[in-house]
Formats: structure tokens, sequence, C-alpha cells
């Protein structure tokens, strides 16, 4: 079985939590599934969920290189020299990341309203980036975004390997074909 989650805002990647906050079991009832990765409390998009071990290997293996792909908004109107930078790698406090899919993206039609919302500034701009890996290191694409000069604002997973988030709203569900 494999389940694509659009994974809103503030849940965490698991079925429980001690300390009550929002899991995975108010969106997920079939059970006997695991996230295949991770995403952030803050990141919201695509989670793939799945009850096959091999598969969710294949997908969250660097070795497998599977390509996610990230909408960012970042604090900022991004330079040229930021992108041309995630786009050769940029060197984190853990290594030289490898190189980046990035160029700028416009704020799509119909996203949905984060609750809570985006902080605001009046006297900041902010723009978007598309951004793809094919390596998942812990908080990378934000820490990328930051080494560069534009702090990350929102973080939204649109795809994974060949699976898209293509319409799900925040916190639906859909049954996927392995």
């Amino acid at each position: 079985m494999l389940i694509a989650l659009n994974k809103p805002y503030g849940v965490l990647c698991q079925f429980s939590d001690v300390d009550g906050r929002r899991t995975l079991a108010e969106f997920v009832t079939q059970k006997d599934v695991y996230p295949a990765g991770r995403l952030d409390h803050d990141s919201e998009g695509l989670l793939l969920l799945t009850d096959d071990g091999g598969l969710a290997h294949k997908l969250t293996d660097p070795r497998h290189k599977q390509p996610k792909t990230y909408l960012v908004q970042v604090e900022g109107e991004v330079s040229d020299e930021a992108i041309a930078a995630l786009r050769r790698g940029v060197t984190l406090n853990d290594g030289l990341t490898l190189p980046a899919g990035a160029e700028r993206a416009g704020e799509p039609d119909g996203l949905w309203p984060r609750d809570p919302p985006v902080r605001f500034r009046k006297s900041i701009p902010t723009s978007w980036l598309s951004i793809t890996l094919r390596e998942g290191r812990n908080r990378q694409v934000r820490r990328m975004t930051a080494a560069v000069g534009f702090p990350t604002l929102r973080l939204i997973r649109l795809r994974v390997g060949g699976y898209a988030l293509d319409g799900l709203a925040p916190g639906q569900t859909r049954l996927l074909s392995k």
C-alpha cells in the first residue's frame, strides 16, 4: 500500500506524541503504514506512507537518489548569485551539499493559507524558489537557503521521485499505485 498525504504545518511525522502535539493519526486511518521519509513539524506537503519496507527504502535511501522537489518562500528578493550557489552546492556545517536544482518560482495559484500565517513585514519582501534535492540531510533546504542569505519562511514538498502532491488539500490522503 502507498498513500500520499498533504501534511499540514504543525503536524509531527509520527503516529503518537506524549506531549499531545498533532500527529499523522489525525489524518491517516489505514493501519500498519509508516512514513517513507520525514517532513519537519514546520514543513508542509507531500508525505508518502507505506506498508512496504522495500519501497520505503527505495524512496528514502540516498543511494537511490530519488529527487525531492520543494516550493520555498524565502525572506528577501533572491539574487542570481544565491541561485547559482544552490546549483553548485552549499557548504553547511556537515559538509558540501550536492548541487540542487534551483530556480525562481511564483506563488502558485490555489496555494492554501498556512495556519498560522507566515510572518509579514512591510519593509522586507519575500520570494519563491523551486528547489530539487537528491540527498536528504536534516533540515537541508532551510539550511541551504540560510547559507546563501535568504532564510526560509515556508517550505512545501511538492514531489518525491515520480509521486506528486497533485492538488491534495492539507490533511487529505490519496491511495497511490506503487
